[in-house]
């Protein structure tokens, strides 16, 4: 099974730096072959990370990101689907986009995020 970390998951990452970090363990693992990144994650660290720690962070960590994982890009058939899990679940955009890119995938999604609890292939991390 492939592995989708989420936005959650990368900003944490990249905002502590520490060794104990819970993601650390499969950030540290990350590979085009198994670890797919929805477009829309990037979208979601730049932003957050410039905000908080400037664009030159930012870009550092979309470039990690981006050359540890495979990006997968919003298609029409993405889109469709993403709607409809938002529909179905109730879910905000960005993390419907996740849910479709992760099914379409094969993925495991890798979060801290709440709104992901109840869904299958999904690890909950606190």
């Amino acid at each position: 099974m492939n592995v989708l970390v989420d936005s959650y998951g990368w900003i944490e990452f990249f905002a502590t730096k520490d060794k104990n970090n819970k993601y650390t363990a499969y950030i540290e693992k990350a590979n085009p072959k198994e670890y797919i990144t929805p477009s829309i994650v990037i979208y979601e660290v730049y932003k957050k990370i410039k905000m908080e720690a400037g664009e030159e962070k930012a870009l550092e960590a979309c470039a990690y990101i981006m050359s540890n994982t495979s990006v997968a890009h919003l298609t029409e058939k993405l889109a469709l689907e993403a709607a409809d899990f938002s529909i179905a679940l109730g879910m905000a955009m960005a993390d419907s986009i996740v849910v479709a890119t992760a099914k379409a995938n094969s993925a495991k999604i890798i979060t801290g995020d709440e709104h992901f609890r109840k869904l299958e292939n999904v690890e909950l991390i606190k």
